[in-house]
């Protein structure tokens, strides 16, 4: 049964990436336009390693990699909005 708390704690944890990373997207326009390469190595990284901490039966690891993946991409999927 905690095994259950953990991952439905995670995944609301995870929802919460979706405004936080909208929140930084709009506090930090300028990092956002000159860093989108390495926002796009991040992601990559953080999908990688969350689908290895999958593999490894780390949920932990695994939904922080998810978080890192989301509040990256939401910000960067936000910056080149505003630029277009």
């Amino acid at each position: 049964m905690q095994e259950v708390y953990q991952i439905i704690t995670g995944i609301i944890l995870l929802i919460l990436g979706f405004p936080i990373g909208n929140l930084l997207a709009r506090a930090t326009k300028e990092e956002l336009k000159n860093g989108q390469k390495y926002f796009r190595i991040l992601i990559i990284l953080s999908l990688i390693g969350a689908a290895a901490f999958l593999i490894f039966s780390n949920d932990a690891l695994m939904f922080a990699f998810l978080f890192i993946a989301i509040v990256a991409s939401r910000s960067l999927r936000n910056s080149k909005k505003k630029n277009d």
